[in-house]
């Protein structure tokens, strides 16, 4: 018995001090979001349909529609 008075003594003794300070809320520090923005730069998307069409026209430039082979019809 007195075993577990001791015990319980000690138990109750540590208890007490262990919830001592009471609660305390955590305080969260919000800290500002940077957004990091690319500066603006030539429409980078125009390049590819501008070399199609630069392809286009060079195929139409090089369009070989002479009739030098043909005989004129009589």
């Amino acid at each position: 018995m007195t075993k577990f008075a001791t015990f319980a003594l000690a138990l109750g003794l540590s208890a007490s001090t262990a919830l001592a300070g009471g609660y305390v809320a955590p305080v969260v520090e919000v800290e500002p979001v940077v957004v990091d923005e690319k500066p603006a730069s030539t429409n980078a998307g125009l390049v590819v349909p501008a070399l199609l069409l630069l392809g286009v026209i060079a195929a139409i430039a090089s369009d070989d529609d002479d009739d030098d082979d043909a005989t004129p019809a009589e």
